[in-house]
């Protein structure tokens, strides 16, 4: 049996956790349940298309990702701006990556624009009753189950285009970990021939702008200095860059990254200059 990957918006309440664990279990051949685990995104589909790419970079390079399905849900409606009688959904589909890995969720804004370059088929599942307020729970917990047991095949899918998966132009914060390291969207190879290390760099993120030293690595500043520098997440032989502070913690306001900016979101756009 495949292990389940959930990213959802709603993952940081432990009841909706339960409820869709509850429900994906209840549709397993194996009544004994599967392997599932949970990471938490926002409403910002952005930020759910760094935290699936991360999840595929890390699980292709050290995981098992034949045994992989990811399930990921953030859909803010972003396909309708008028009233929803019956809360449809985005276009449910099922992603096969180059390495064997599945991924299903909704078609929303961005969700899948960070790995459209991994993609090996796209398939849509008609036939669904996409009303509701909990899809997570009612409609995909059977298709992650159903993913998990191996039964793709027994589903009427229906292959569309890749193209449906729209380009992410620009640079973005991607997401803001428990340190207040501002994880950004832009990869180093972006800095090589604009900016040398020790180099001053103008940043613009929510309205604020800050100037950061290019170092090579979190801790190659100064202590209490901001600093930019490529970080842990993002493909392995092109980081993404992070922007924070190194702080040790036992100041009494061990202000980082995120406080710089005055609490930035995942989703916010970073300009860069020198």
């Amino acid at each position: 049996m495949r292990r389940l990957i959930i990213v959802a918006d709603w993952a940081s309440d432990t009841l909706s956790c339960q409820e869709v664990r509850s429900a994906v279990e209840g549709y397993l051949k194996d009544h004994n349940g599967g392997v599932i685990t949970f990471i938490n995104s926002t409403p910002s589909t952005i930020h759910t298309a760094f935290l699936i790419s991360q999840v595929v970079e890390v699980e292709e390079k050290y995981g098992k990702p034949l045994e992989t399905v990811i399930f990921q849900y953030t859909d803010p409606r972003l396909h309708a701006d008028h009233p929803l009688k019956n809360a449809e959904c985005a276009k449910p589909i099922i992603i096969r990556l180059k390495s064997g890995i599945y991924i299903t969720g909704p078609d929303a804004g961005y969700n899948f624009s960070l790995i459209n370059d991994r993609i090996e088929e796209i398939f849509e599942y008609k036939g669904l009753n996409i009303e509701g307020q909990f899809h997570s729970r009612d409609l995909f917990s059977r298709i992650a189950a159903h993913l998990m047991d191996g039964m793709e095949d027994e589903l009427e899918l229906e292959e569309i285009s890749t193209d449906i998966i729209p380009r992410l132009d620009g640079y973005y914060i991607g997401h803001i970990d428990n340190f207040g390291n501002v994880k950004t969207l832009i990869p180093h190879s972006f800095f090589k021939g604009k900016f040398e290390y020790g180099e001053i760099v103008s940043i613009k993120i929510n309205n604020i702008s800050k100037k950061a030293i290019y170092v090579t690595n979190l801790f190659g500043g100064e202590l209490g200095e901001l600093v930019i520098y490529p970080g842990s997440s993002g493909k392995f032989d092109d980081r993404f860059l992070e922007i924070s502070i190194w702080r040790h913690f036992t100041e009494k306001n061990p202000t980082t990254g995120v406080h710089t900016f005055n609490h930035p979101k995942p989703g916010m756009e970073i300009k860069i200059s020198k």
